[in-house]
Order: structure tokens, then sequence, then C-alpha cells
């Protein structure tokens, strides 16, 4: 039951959903999700630690970068995920997101084919 009500504290929170339904998409490191979302770095990271200290996010150094990733337990917690996604029209903040994250990640395949 606990992970249950972890689950709606953590999306109850407009940052932190914002959060997971990026990091749904694919990993990300702090400096592109406040690139993405607009929101200070100290606010993220600290989101970031919450979200892993109850372990719904995992993170791994790459280099200088550490990047985290979604670490959900359950279909119930990745299908509402997945239904925010697939629902993303009526969400304009997400939406908008999510848009900029396509944006980074074909700047990023670019930066990566010189």
């Amino acid at each position: 039951m606990d992970k249950l009500l972890n689950c709606f504290k953590i999306l109850s929170d407009e940052t932190r959903l914002r959060i997971m339904v990026l990091l749904y998409r694919r990993e990300f490191c702090v400096c592109q999700l406040c690139g993405i979302t607009g929101i200070p770095q100290p606010n993220v990271s600290k989101h970031l630690a919450k979200l892993r200290d109850m372990g719904f996010v995992k993170d791994e150094r790459k280099e200088q970068y550490i990047f985290y990733s979604l670490n959900i337990e359950g279909e119930l917690f990745e299908n509402i995920l997945q239904n925010i996604v697939d629902n993303v029209e009526d969400y304009p903040i997400l939406k908008k997101d999510l848009e900029k994250s396509k944006a980074a990640e074909k700047y990023i395949e670019l930066a990566n084919k010189k």
C-alpha cells in the first residue's frame, strides 16, 4: 500500500510529474531536464533526489554527467504514465515538454554524428 500512496504523492507535484513523463520517454541529465522544462537546476535536482530516494528513478554517471532514468516496478505506475503520454494533447505543459525533448534528441543525434 505504501508504494501506491507514494506513487500518487509523486504524481501530485507538477515538477515531479513533468520529470517523470520526460523520463518515461528516455534518460536525461539534470541540465537537459532544466533546458526542457525551464525549471531552475536546484529545483530539478531536489525533485530528482526525492524520486531517487523513493526508488522511482535511478542514476548513472557517464563522464561528467549523471543521467537519470525511470526505475518503476509494477504495471500500475507504468500504465498511468503511458496513459498520460497517450493523452498528452490534454496537458499543454507536458505536450510542450515532450516536443522540446524531441528537439533535444535530434540535436544530440546530430552532434553525435559529427
